[in-house]
Parts: C-alpha cells; structure tokens; sequence
C-alpha cells in the first residue's frame, strides 16, 4: 500500500478553501465513483482501492491518501496531480 501525504500554504480562509475542496470531490465523485463526507474540517472520502482525507485550515490544505495494492503502481503520478490541482487551485 502506497500512502501520499500533500501540504500546501494558501490565503483563502477556511471557508474558500471547504468550498474549493467541495468542488474537488464532486469532481472526484462523478469521475471516479467516490464517496466523501465531511467531518468538521476534514473531508473524508473513499473509493475501491483508494481512500483519504483532505484537511483544512484557515492557512493550509493537506491530503492525506491511502492507495491499496493495483493503485500503488500509480502513485507518482497521482502524487503529481494533487500538487498540480493544489497549486492550481489555491491561488488567491
């Protein structure tokens, strides 16, 4: 099992930053069939082979992803998809 940890710096506040990250998983939910909730601050979600959590504050994101034994052979690249979604969408 591959595991992923991400953590970016952004000055949106809290709530711009739950809103960006609602707008990941339902991306993520039509795309790729995942299932998500949120627990406080933290969005929790899971899918077949993989599962996670995107943390946030009011200065900083982190996700946190869990890949099991077929996704792990992916898991530069998915590495690099976060980063680049992150760095894309946090941006003032």
């Amino acid at each position: 099992m591959a595991r992923i940890t991400v953590e970016r710096s952004h000055s949106l506040g809290r709530e711009a930053a739950r809103e960006k990250a609602e707008m990941l998983a339902e991306r993520l939910a039509r795309e790729y069939d995942v299932k998500y909730r949120w627990a406080g601050d933290t969005l929790e979600f899971k899918r077949s082979g993989a599962d996670g959590t995107i943390e946030v504050s009011a200065d900083q994101v982190r996700v946190k992803l869990n890949l099991g034994l077929l996704l792990s052979a992916l898991g530069g690249t998915i590495k690099r998809e976060i980063e680049d979604t992150l760095d894309k969408h946090l941006q003032a």
